[in-house]
């Protein structure tokens, strides 16, 4: 397409989504807490390196508990933890995963 001027070129836009690979797996975690490291990279559309870098981070954070059940890992939600910004902070992340169940 062209005017005057020149080529008239389209707006480049970004990608993004409204929920953070850490809101995801959170999610995934909460509704699947048996699923193994490599699903819920699957399902989150990461690297299975980096939903193991999510999961320490939500461990870490007291949101997520993992436990050993033979050989497979197995999660417990911690859903009366409070959103980490500020502006979300009076708000248990329970609510949210209630949104998506």
């Amino acid at each position: 397409m062209t005017d005057d001027d020149g080529p008239i070129t389209e707006p480049q836009t970004r990608s993004w989504t409204l929920l953070t690979n850490h809101g995801r797996v959170l999610l995934l975690i909460a509704s699947h807490p048996d699923a193994r490291l490599r699903d819920l990279a699957e399902r989150a559309g990461i690297t299975e390196r980096a939903a193991g870098s999510i999961v320490g981070d939500l461990e870490e954070a007291g949101y997520v508990t993992r436990s050993r059940t033979g050989r497979r890992n197995s999660y417990q939600v911690h859903a009366e933890r409070p959103f980490r910004h500020p502006a979300e902070a009076g708000h248990p992340i329970g609510e949210l995963i209630a949104v998506f169940r």
